[in-house]
């Protein structure tokens, strides 16, 4: 029988995967729920209600996470980059997503089957291990949101999330960074937990200060630190 390949062997974000423990037949198993799914911008890889079908990794591209009320109104909670698993909550919980994942530019997304998935978490224990680190990462994630929401300005706050995503999604074009934003300005007030008056204020300071020029979603920059995107 020939030995069948990891799934994830070739990927650049093999060493950090959750499946990159995966070793012996227990590969035959993960290989058998494998899957790639290439979404253009706008489409959704799930609905929030949707019950969970596997478990997701983001290849390429950009993912939105959004949180629906019952009024029907969404915010953006955060923004998954490649290299980021999505979906394991529910995943871990057996319960429905409770919130939206959507792609913001052409993406692809390497899903495994809730099924196999099982299967793999229950022959690996280092999976699983991996799997709970993707959770306090996670509420670290929202524990220095909290803290830095109490210790800096709404202002500085901008500021630093505008470096991040330019680091991300901005090139250098003579002196300055220039970058198309990848998402909506409301979904900028959803992050910082404002409304969208007070963004545009926010946007107006930084401007007089001449740390950045706007125009639509175009963005530029003088100068930009590479921090961790969002």
């Amino acid at each position: 029988m020939t030995k069948a390949e990891h799934p994830c062997a070739s990927c650049r974000f093999h060493a950090s995967s959750l499946w990159q423990p995966v070793a012996g037949s227990t590969v035959s198993t993960l290989a058998r729920g494998f899957t790639r799914r290439d979404l253009d911008a706008g489409d959704v890889l799930y609905h929030q209600g949707a019950s969970s079908d596997g478990l997701y990794c983001v290849s390429s591209g950009l993912i939105a996470i959004r949180s629906y009320g019952p009024d029907g109104a969404s915010s953006l909670l955060r923004l998954a980059y490649p290299g980021a698993l999505i979906g394991y909550r529910a995943f871990l919980a057996e319960r429905e997503h409770r919130t939206e994942a959507q792609a913001l530019l052409p993406t692809r997304v390497c899903v495994v089957a809730r099924r196999d998935a099982k299967h793999v978490v229950q022959a690996c224990p280092t999976v699983l291990v991996r799997l709970a680190e993707r959770c306090a990462d996670e509420l670290d994630r929202c524990h220095e949101r909290i803290q830095e929401a109490g210790r800096l300005s709404n202002k500085a706050r901008l500021s630093r999330l505008l470096d991040q995503l330019m680091a991300a999604h901005g090139g250098e074009e003579g002196s300055v960074w220039r970058m198309r934003l990848p998402i909506s300005r409301q979904d900028l007030a959803d992050i910082l937990g404002v409304q969208p008056e007070t963004l545009s204020r926010l946007m107006k300071r930084l401007q007089d200060d001449g740390r950045i020029r706007s125009s639509g979603r175009w963005i530029e920059m003088q100068e930009t630190k590479r921090q961790n995107v969002v």
